[in-house]
């Protein structure tokens, strides 16, 4: 199959596409530790995922692995970015909301990393308009559908109050954003072919809370965070 080419016959399930960063994540550490093949059995008992899991994952998108050796680690890593469409340019994005959450998002390095870029900052405070963050010039949020017309940003991050991000979510769609990450715990319905991924992390605490009325024999078993769950 030839590399170039992202695989669309199929319908991927997205939680399989959620996998492959994680995936694409370890073999990067694995490479970092002069790792240059894993078998789908380790690199699962790293990550708490069955090898199962793995190879079927993996075989959405092609034939992977060397009988004997397992997975070529800076390969398949490579291929993995390179299927989510992160070996080329830079992704840039918006970020709409500069309180506190905002200014942690502005602040965090592993962005640049990870291939993305906030190139714009809008916020609807007038007491923040104008100001420079991190070496951004903060942005009236009245200005962003102008901005989005004149660019070709495709992806967001919105950190503004529950009650204003559908507004924002709205002026982002329509301005052509594909792709939106919202720390708002708001639920809203978005046009096919746009993507709104939410973090709620009062959520996530709730859901982990039920553990904690489970029984508890002091044992600690290194997992990273639950990816089998469909």
């Amino acid at each position: 199959m030839n590399e170039s080419v992202r695989v669309s016959e199929v319908e991927i399930p997205d939680i399989v596409i959620r996998r492959l960063p994680l995936y694409a994540r370890e073999l990067g550490l694995l490479a970092s530790e002069g790792r240059d093949f894993i078998s789908s059995q380790e690199l699962g008992r790293r990550l708490g995922v069955t090898p199962a899991q793995i190879r079927k994952d993996l075989s959405y998108f092609g034939r992977f692995g060397k009988r004997g050796r397992g997975y070529e680690v800076l390969s398949l890593r490579d291929r993995l970015r390179s299927i989510l469409g992160l070996n080329g340019r830079v992704k840039e994005m918006v970020l709409v909301g500069v309180g506190q959450l905002g200014r942690a998002v502005l602040g965090y390095r592993g962005f640049q990393l990870g291939g993305f870029e906030v190139v714009r900052v809008f916020d609807s405070d007038p007491s923040q308009i104008g100001r420079k963050i991190d070496n951004y010039r903060v942005d009236d949020v009245a200005r962003l559908s102008e901005y989005l017309q004149k660019t070709r940003v495709a992806m967001g991050i919105v950190a503004v109050p529950a009650e204003a991000a559908p507004s924002v979510i709205d002026i982002l769609v329509d301005g052509g954003v594909r792709a939106i990450l919202s720390y708002a715990p708001v639920t809203m319905s978005v046009p096919q072919g746009v993507r709104l991924r939410q973090i709620d992390p009062v959520m996530e605490l709730e859901s982990m809370a039920y553990y904690l009325e489970e029984p508890f024999d002091g044992y600690v078993e290194d997992h990273q965070a639950d990816v089998t769950a469909n």
